[in-house]
């Protein structure tokens, strides 16, 4: 036996959004932020998501109650829990380092533009390779977080047996939770990914009722909560072809 319900919850807007949103629109090369990745926090619009999704939360029956929290040791993401009540949960919250972000090595806090000016030859080796396999140098691929996840669930399942666990994280981590939990093919993420950008806040739900098996998908990429609460609805693209804004 095993979990029977995840609510995979991708951080409010971060400041680190805002930033690589205003630098790709303006052509920038890279992000001007002065914090590491870790330590981004949470713009004025993500504290608002976040505290709509507590709303959200408490108002749940309490058969849909999640029963504990496990959260990406990242800054935006503890303060996404926190804010939003998860962490007074009564199965407490676990941070765990295997939800953080996908590093990105030497191509961190670069644009897309910026990658290609400066490091042209990783730009042709992620066209070469594509997004699932590429791993720039002192980072990760996409198939390189799938592997930590994959035991962050063997770990879940043994101590969350017959629960409700939230889960609160980043976007391309939720996507690929997806594609490890769904037993997704390579070509089925890729085809998700191109089609649906993991909004600000979100909520997708995976349920499988016996506790084994795989699972399967109840709602992706949900913000009625933000949108009844009057809270701000943002899409900022984690992944674009070159580079993850933060």
């Amino acid at each position: 036996m095993g979990a029977t319900e995840l609510i995979l919850v991708r951080h409010g807007e971060s400041a680190g959004n805002v930033a690589a949103t205003r630098a790709g629109r303006e052509g920038a090369e890279r992000i001007d932020l002065p914090w590491r990745d870790p330590d981004v926090p949470l713009s004025p619009d993500g504290e608002q998501q976040a505290a709509a999704l507590g709303r959200w939360i408490a108002g749940l029956p309490a058969k849909e109650l999640p029963d504990s929290v496990w959260c990406s040791p990242y800054l935006r993401a503890r303060q996404t829990a926190e804010l939003a009540g998860l962490a007074g949960l009564t199965g407490g919250m676990r941070v765990d380092e295997r939800l953080r972000d996908r590093e990105l090595g030497i191509l961190d806090l670069l644009t897309s533009a910026g990658v290609a000016a400066r490091y042209p030859e990783e730009a042709e080796r992620r066209s070469w390779l594509g997004k699932f396999a590429y791993r720039p140098p002192g980072g990760e691929s996409w198939a390189d977080v799938a592997l930590r996840l994959r035991s962050v669930f063997r770990d879940l399942d043994d101590e969350e047996d017959g629960k409700r666990v939230a889960v609160v994280c980043h976007d391309a981590v939720i996507l690929l939770i997806r594609y490890v939990l769904e037993r997704m093919s390579e070509q089925e993420l890729l085809d998700t990914a191109a089609a649906n950008s993991v909004r600000n806040g979100s909520v997708t739900r995976l349920v499988r009722p016996t506790g084994t098996g795989p699972w399967k998908l109840h709602t992706f990429n949900s913000v009625l909560h933000l949108q009844d609460s009057g809270a701000p609805v943002t899409e900022h693209a984690g992944e674009t072809d070159d580079i993850h804004p933060r």
